[in-house]
């Protein structure tokens, strides 16, 4: 009984032993690959920032405008296929954006964020003014992606809770481009609210260095329980 009570000791403790490095290797394992993504993150919105730093200053561009260029277009706002951005807030006042299709000289499609109007908490259709003339406005280009989180429908009504192209899809002739111009100066536009929402690179980079960190926390504790099943497996033999 003596010798199958210790052979059970020592299987349960292989175990222990056993679950102990496998807890704290899949530590360092997944604070090493997290501190790397976010290493390589880094990399890419400094990649972004450098492009958005040297995009050039387009007038009424032919070609696919790269992210963050300034555009210059003109041409005829289309005031009737007017939505708004719900629940935008600048200075502390809550209101919407004002989204309106613009057709250039040569024919061609844009849609325009022509900037901020205060609502407060009126759920009415917001009334704006448009220049019922051509225009000439400026702003900064934006692609159009797909990566905000959206709870229920987007359109209600005139509102918009995410800007997308969709809304206007059947209703005029398809934009020039998959993006928009989020004008600054010109015909037309009201007051300017928006920034490109882009983490710096040195926050990403900080991130890695804290995952890595927790890493070598991990890898040090992983070490020293090491150390402490080993000095316990020794008084085991000897007992």
């Amino acid at each position: 009984m003596s010798d199958l009570s210790s052979i059970k000791k020592r299987s349960l403790y292989r175990w222990r032993q056993y679950g102990w490095y496998a807890f704290w290797l899949s530590l360092v394992l997944l604070g090493g690959f997290l501190g790397v993504w976010q290493w390589d993150r880094a990399d890419n919105k400094q990649a972004a920032a450098s492009a958005r730093a040297s995009a050039p200053a387009l007038v009424d561009p032919q070609t696919q405008p790269i992210e963050g260029a300034d555009v210059t277009l003109n041409g005829e706002y289309m005031p009737e296929h007017t939505f708004f951005l719900d629940n935008r807030i600048l200075e502390g006042r809550l209101g919407v954006a004002v989204l309106t299709p613009l057709k250039d000289k040569f024919g061609h499609y844009w849609l325009i964020q022509r900037g901020f109007i205060e609502t407060g908490t009126s759920r009415d259709p917001p009334s704006v003014s448009t220049p019922d003339r051509q225009v000439s406005l400026t702003g900064e280009w934006q692609s159009a992606k797909d990566d905000g989180l959206l709870f229920g429908p987007n359109i209600e009504g005139t509102r918009l809770q995410q800007i997308s192209l969709a809304p206007w899809q059947g209703v005029i002739p398809d934009f020039r481009y998959q993006g928009w111009v989020h004008a600054q100066d010109g015909g037309g536009v009201f007051s300017e609210w928006w920034q490109a929402n882009v983490m710096p690179a040195s926050r990403h980079l900080a991130y890695a260095f804290q995952w890595w960190g927790l890493a070598l926390v991990a890898l040090i504790t992983m070490w020293i329980g090491g150390r402490y099943f080993n000095s316990e497996r020794g008084h085991n033999k000897e007992t």
